[in-house]
């Protein structure tokens, strides 16, 4: 899977996804160097997915984009991808693997509902969203080390909405800034909440409990995927290798003293060793 092109493409992949998702980015320092540069190419594609809505100020520039990508995937683009680096990588890679296109498909159209300042309604709405993308990523970065099956799905699933829960409590901080609201309003209203206390990125007793709530999900999806892991091969399980972050990262956001509406920053050098013991246990390992 080399050629000149692919060759320029593949570092500027993996120099995104180290500044702009360090935790997939070390997870891959632990494949094999082929399966390696494919995930890079497919977490450089959730990047520049996910910050569609950083870079824009009205939703249309960011649908435009998306739907850019979406004609990509589709086969549907008219033009060459030779100034996109991420899209000639990600198409070098699908068509080395035998990705199928669609999870990549649904993960987009997912992700205009980042472009609008609508409230996530319900846990059921997240779920419908964030099976779509977490999920969706653990299953195809799966499929690059072995065939589909159900036992990997069925882990991908689980190992996603507990990655994808904790994703958007951490990122409470940048979308209480901006008005947007992923933690489940369902939540909020249970608790005596509303909508205004997150916005104001004031920590309440009833916002607390709400946020409690979702990483009591988090939790529960987290313990079913760690129960899954030794079921499925071990070659497939360096894909899953982010979800030995999301552990620690519920646990810290559990503590009293924890502040959701702070953002927190994990040092670089806590994930590399983190995911160093995580590779080397026998629940990623096999044995």
């Amino acid at each position: 899977m080399s050629d000149g092109a692919g060759d320029e493409a593949a570092p500027f992949c993996a120099n995104l996804v180290r500044g702009h998702d360090f935790g997939r980015y070390a997870s891959t320092l632990f494949a094999p160097a082929e399966e390696r540069r494919a995930l890079l190419a497919l977490y450089a594609f959730n990047v520049e997915i996910f910050r569609i809505r950083d870079q824009v100020s009205q939703p249309l520039p960011g649908e435009v984009r998306m739907q850019w990508w979406t004609d990509l995937l589709a086969g549907t683009h008219h033009g060459g991808v030779e100034g996109n680096p991420v899209a000639s990588e990600l198409l070098r890679v699908i068509d080395h693997f035998g990705l199928p296109a669609e999870p990549l498909l649904r993960l987009i159209d997912e992700h205009q509902f980042d472009l609008y300042n609508d409230p996530m309604s319900t846990l059921a709405a997240l779920e419908g969203y964030v099976q779509e993308t977490s999920p969706a990523l653990f299953a195809t970065a799966a499929r690059i080390f072995a065939p589909q099956s159900a036992e990997i799905d069925h882990l991908a699933r689980h190992a996603g909405f507990a990655f994808g829960f904790s994703q958007v409590i951490a990122s409470l901080p940048r979308d209480a800034a901006r008005r947007q609201l992923f933690l489940p309003l369902q939540f909020l209203q249970s608790h005596g909440s509303n909508i205004e206390d997150v916005f104001s990125g004031r920590q309440t007793v009833n916002a607390r409990a709400a946020i409690d709530q979702l990483i009591g999900e988090a939790r529960r999806h987290l313990q079913t995927a760690e129960g899954l892991l030794p079921q499925v091969p071990p070659i497939v399980r360096p894909a899953f290798l982010p979800l030995a972050l999301v552990r620690g990262d519920l646990a810290r956001m559990s503590r009293a003293d924890s502040d959701p509406f702070v953002p927190h920053i994990r040092s670089r050098l806590s994930i590399l060793w983190t995911l160093w013991r995580a590779a080397r246990s026998n629940a990623f390992k096999g044995g």
